[in-house]
C-alpha cells in the first residue's frame, strides 16, 4: 500500500510544476534554430527617428549644394586627404630664421609687397588660393636665395605669375606684358621669364602647397557648413596673417583653424573647443593683440576688399568690434584625465660637434643666386661689402605700380564671379561655369 503522504506530495508537486508539452514539430523550444534573415531592428521613438531623418536630409542637401558649386566631399578618402595635406604643408614650409639673414630686405618691407600683391590679385580676379600660394613661393625663395631690394618686386610678380598658372584658369592668368605695365616697365619682359625659371629651380618645382584657404574650405564643410559671414570674417583674418613675420612659422592648417576660431567668437557662434590646439590659440592671441593695438594700421587695400557686401562687410565688422574695445576671451573647460608620464631628465640634450663645417649650415644660410643676363652684375657684389657699407645701403622699399592699370573697380562691381541669380555663392572654383557679374 502506497504511503498517503508520498502520494499527496507528488500530486501537489505536479500541480505546481506541470509537465512541458512536446512541440508539434518534435523540437524542443530550448533547441529551436534561430530564424534566418537580418537581425531585428531596434525600434526608435518617433521623436528620435524624425530628428535623425531630418539631420540626414540636411547633410545631403548641404553636400548637393556644394557639388553644384564644384566642391566634392569624398567621405571615404577624407582621412587620407587630411594626412597627405599635413605632410605636404610640413614639406613646403619656409624658414623665418633664414629670411632674417637677408642683407637688404627687412621685415618692415614685407607689408608693402603683400599689399601690392593683394591689389594685383584683386584686380585680375584670381582665386583665393593663388594669393596664399604666391606668398608661400616668395617666402620659400627668400629662405634660400639672397634677394635685393631692386629685385624684391620682381620676385613677387614672378611668384604671382607661377601661382596663377598653377591655380587659375588660363584666361585669368596675367600676361608678361600686363605685369610689365603694372610695374611701369621697371623690368623688361625677359626679366619676368628669367626670374620665373630661377624661382622654379630654387623651390625644386614643388608647387603642391595646401594653402590656408584650402584648409578653411575643408573645415567649413565638415562636420557642418559654416555660415557665410563666419567664412568671410575668417578669410579676412587669414589674409592679415600674410603681412606679419610672427605667423610664418605656423603651418597653414593652424592658421586656418586660428582664424576660424576667432571668427566664430566674433560672430557669436559656438566654437570647436576640442579641435583647438595650442598653436591655434597662439595664433588667435597674436591676431587679437594686433587688432586690438594696431587696428588703424591695417592695409587699406585689404580693408577695402573685404568691405564689399559680397564679403558680408567682414572688414567693417571686425574693425568696429576692436575699435569698441572688444577682445577675445578663452573658454576654459575641464581637461580629460591623462596617463601620467615619467619626468624626463633635465639638461639632457644631444651633444653638438665642436668643429662644424660650412656644409652643415648650408640649409640655414641663403645661397647667392646666379645673376640672369638682364640683371645688373653689380647687384650681387654688395653682399661682399664690409658691415659698415651694408648699413649705408638703402632700406626703403616701395613697389612701383601703374595705378591706371590697376584702377579700383566701382562699388557695384564685384571682384570675382560671385553673383548667381542675385545671391552670392559660398565657394567659387575654376571648374564651375562662368557667371557674369550682375550690377
Amino acid at each position: 500500500m502506497k504511503d498517503i503522504s508520498t502520494t499527496s506530495y507528488r500530486s501537489s508537486r505536479n500541480a505546481a510544476y506541470p509537465k512541458k508539452r512536446p512541440s508539434p514539430s518534435g523540437i524542443s523550444k530550448h533547441h529551436k534554430t534561430p530564424p534566418l534573415g537580418p537581425p531585428p531592428v531596434t525600434r526608435r521613438t518617433p521623436y528620435s527617428a524624425k530628428a535623425a531623418l531630418l539631420q540626414q536630409r540636411q547633410r545631403q542637401a548641404q553636400i548637393a549644394a556644394l557639388r553644384r558649386q564644384g566642391i566634392f566631399l569624398e567621405e571615404e578618402y577624407r582621412e587620407d586627404i587630411r594626412f597627405y595635406m599635413h605632410e605636404m604643408e610640413r614639406y613646403t614650409m619656409s624658414s623665418s630664421q633664414s629670411m632674417d639673414q637677408q642683407p637688404e630686405i627687412r621685415w618692415h618691407m614685407r607689408p608693402c609687397l603683400v599689399d601690392f600683391l593683394v591689389e594685383i590679385h584683386f584686380t585680375f580676379r584670381l582665386r583665393p588660393e593663388t594669393l596664399y600660394l604666391t606668398l608661400n613661393i616668395v617666402d620659400r625663395y627668400v629662405s634660400r636665395r639672397i634677394v635685393y631690394i631692386k629685385h624684391y618686386q620682381l620676385v613677387g610678380c614672378a611668384a604671382l605669375w607661377i601661382a596663377a598658372k598653377f591655380e587659375d584658369a588660363k584666361e585669368r592668368v596675367p600676361t608678361v606684358q600686363e605685369l610689365a605695365q603694372i610695374c611701369r616697365d621697371t623690368y623688361d619682359e625677359s626679366a619676368f621669364i628669367q626670374m620665373e625659371g630661377h624661382v622654379l629651380q630654387t623651390i625644386q618645382w614643388t608647387l603642391g602647397h595646401p594653402t590656408a584657404e584650402a584648409w578653411l574650405r575643408l573645415m567649413c564643410c565638415e562636420p557642418s557648413v559654416e555660415e557665410e559671414r563666419v567664412q568671410h570674417v575668417a578669410r579676412f583674418l587669414m589674409e592679415i596673417t600674410l603681412f606679419h613675420r610672427e605667423f610664418i612659422k605656423y603651418p597653414p592648417s593652424s592658421i586656418a583653424l586660428g582664424a576660424l576660431t576667432l571668427a566664430l567668437f566674433l560672430c557669436g557662434k559656438p566654437r570647436r573647443i576640442f579641435e583647438e590646439t595650442e598653436e591655434c590659440l597662439e595664433i588667435v592671441d597674436y591676431l587679437d593683440n594686433r587688432l586690438a593695438k594696431h587696428v588703424n594700421d591695417l592695409s587699406e587695400t585689404l580693408v577695402k576688399k573685404y568691405s564689399y557686401a559680397f564679403y558680408s562687410k567682414a572688414a567693417t565688422f571686425v574693425v568696429q568690434y576692436y575699435l569698441q574695445g572688444g577682445r577675445f576671451v578663452r573658454q576654459s573647460f575641464i581637461p580629460l584625465p591623462m596617463t601620467p608620464t615619467r619626468p624626463s631628465i633635465s639638461g639632457a640634450s644631444t651633444p653638438t660637434s665642436v668643429t662644424t663645417s660650412v656644409s652643415d649650415l648650408s640649409d640655414d644660410f641663403p645661397l647667392t643666386p646666379t645673376s640672369p643676363s638682364s640683371f645688373s652684375p653689380d647687384a650681387f657684389s654688395s653682399s661682399f661689402l664690409p658691415e659698415d657699407d651694408k648699413e649705408n645701403l638703402p632700406t626703403t622699399f616701395e613697389p612701383i605700380i601703374n595705378k591706371q592699370r590697376t584702377e579700383a573697380p566701382p562699388d557695384h562691381f564685384l571682384p570675382h564671379d560671385f553673383v548667381v541669380f542675385g545671391r552670392p555663392a559660398l565657394h567659387h572654383l575654376n571648374g564651375s561655369p562662368r557667371m557674369t557679374a550682375v550690377s
